[in-house]
């Protein structure tokens, strides 16, 4: 007896064709080149990020079968799946420059749309890997049933999973688009991202331009705030993405203490009395503040290169994520700029919706003042910053270092009945409305009345007698208290 084999094989052998083929992406010459330049192909980035093995891929058929008999596209451009990464599953979609310059085919679009619900709807994480020219111009001249949004998908999945976008090449169109849904957006050196290329803006507003100039990397991540994060590498940009997921894997209390119970193990941090100087005015690094309270190697500063009087980061206290917002003294001795205020609101917002405890460590002499300050915005800015504390729910830690003045204490989370967990100050805190020397300037006061609000001004003493803060502390016992509220 024979059975059915034979009729098989036939089947079998276009099978095994049609998956060399969408495995072959642009073919030998696309894939040197793509390396010439210094770049991995979809899949090589794929196997770089992924747990060893851990691809499984969907859609690899799509684009094979065109209706009008048009060649085949590999994949469509596109190579996309499931992966684990460190264990846990995750959705990826790479773009393939190799096929057609990764751009977007009507298939390509019908499996970003599965992929995209796939995560929605298993709350899988989410990573997108750009590299591709957008919205493929033949896509005019056809017509499929299947006209999906992903871009509403990604909206819907934001805050249900986390969403890691790398720009990896030349990202634009409805690529640049979708990574602007992301909670994390990271460009590789080289790598450039914007709505539309040189040839589109030459043809519609006759400006010669280059990618560059469009939207390099720096531009991103230091002046727009469009993307977060700049790495030297794709190797560097893979490691960033695994550490920010990590930090976003969420354990409960009691899984944080059993998995590192040194980490949670008490113990005073000495040098904060060498590192943080009483005297006001004075600056100092908030980075080497940071460093101390938290865990070691766990610390992952946020968009660093933008609104640099602010840091915001993700780090393990005790072996418990958290998000951290601090004023930086070092620079324009921590204001609240308009740029730091629109990073703040972010990742206060992101911590919100992921239920990542919340740490504020305030040190800032308010919003900034003066006329390029207002031009740029500030107060609007200062005010949905405002608007993010006043929504965020969660374990909320609120330090006051040494100064908070006017609204940017009020930005920063230092206000009466707004869900603090814990409220706490180090000795030598200057609080008020406006700082003591620029009120006596203001009003004309005399020196003795200067001297008055000064004295009045220094020392944690008032606020604590107002009950503004839950407790004064040695700043020694500063990452213990933080411990304590964390894991209680």
């Amino acid at each position: 007896m024979t059975g059915h084999r034979n009729h098989w094989e036939a089947l079998l052998e276009e099978l095994r064709s049609r998956q060399e083929a969408a495995a072959a992406m642009g073919g030998e010459e696309r894939i040197a080149r793509q390396h010439q330049r210094g770049r991995l192909t979809a899949r090589e980035r794929i196997e770089a990020l992924a747990d060893p093995d851990s691809f499984r891929e969907y859609g690899a058929l799509a684009g094979g079968q065109h209706p009008a008999g048009r060649p085949g596209v590999p994949a469509d451009g596109l190579v996309a799946g499931t992966v684990r990464i460190d264990g846990r599953i995750s959705v990826i979609l790479a773009e393939d420059f190799t096929v057609q310059g990764g751009s977007i085919g009507h298939p390509n679009t019908a499996k970003r749309a599965r992929l995209v619900r796939l995560a929605l709807e298993q709350r899988y994480p989410l990573l997108v890997l750009l590299d591709g020219a957008g919205e493929r111009a033949s896509n005019q001249d056809e017509r499929y049933p299947h006209a999906p949004g992903d871009l509403q998908l990604l909206a819907d999945l934001q805050g249900r999973a986390p969403i890691v976008a790398v720009v990896l090449g030349t990202s634009a169109g409805h690529g640049a688009l979708a990574a602007m849904f992301a909670d994390l957006v990271i460009m590789a050196e080289g790598s450039s991202l914007f709505s539309a290329g040189p040839p589109l803006v030459k043809a519609a507003m006759g400006i010669d331009t280059t990618a560059d100039e469009l939207g390099a990397a720096l531009i991103h991540t230091r002046d727009s705030g469009v993307a977060h994060q700049r790495c030297a590498s794709e190797a560097e940009c893979f490691s960033l993405a695994r550490r920010f997921l990590q930090l976003l894997a969420e354990p409960d209390n009691a899984a944080a203490a059993d998995a590192d119970p040194a980490a949670a193990a008490p113990r005073p941090v000495d040098t904060l009395l060498d590192i943080i100087p009483p005297a006001v005015a004075q600056p100092y690094d908030m980075r080497r503040v940071l460093a101390e309270l938290v865990d070691a190697d766990s610390l992952l500063e946020l968009q660093p290169d933008h609104g640099r009087t602010l840091i915001a980061a993700l780090a393990r206290i005790g072996g418990r994520s958290c998000m951290l917002i601090a004023n930086q003294p070092a620079v324009e001795a921590g204001a609240i700029t308009r740029q730091a205020a629109d990073k703040a609101c972010y990742f206060i917002e992101l911590a919100h919706r992921f239920g990542l405890p919340l740490v504020s460590l305030v040190d800032n002499p308010g919003v900034m003042p003066g006329p390029a300050a207002e031009r740029s915005g500030v107060l609007r800015a200062a005010a949905n910053m405002f608007r993010a504390q006043r929504h965020y729910r969660g374990r909320k830690v609120v330090v006051t270092l040494r100064k908070a003045f006017g609204f940017g204490s009020s930005v920063m989370g230092m206000n009466p009945w707004d869900r603090q967990l814990l409220s706490l100050a180090l000795p030598g805190v200057s609080l008020g409305g406006i700082p003591a020397l620029g009120a006596a300037a203001a009003t004309g006061a005399d020196s003795h009345a200067t001297d008055a609000l000064v004295a009045q001004q220094s020392g944690a003493w008032a606020g604590a007698d107002a009950m503004a803060f839950d407790r004064v502390i040695d700043p020694r016992e500063l990452r213990n208290e933080l411990i304590e509220a964390l894991l209680r």
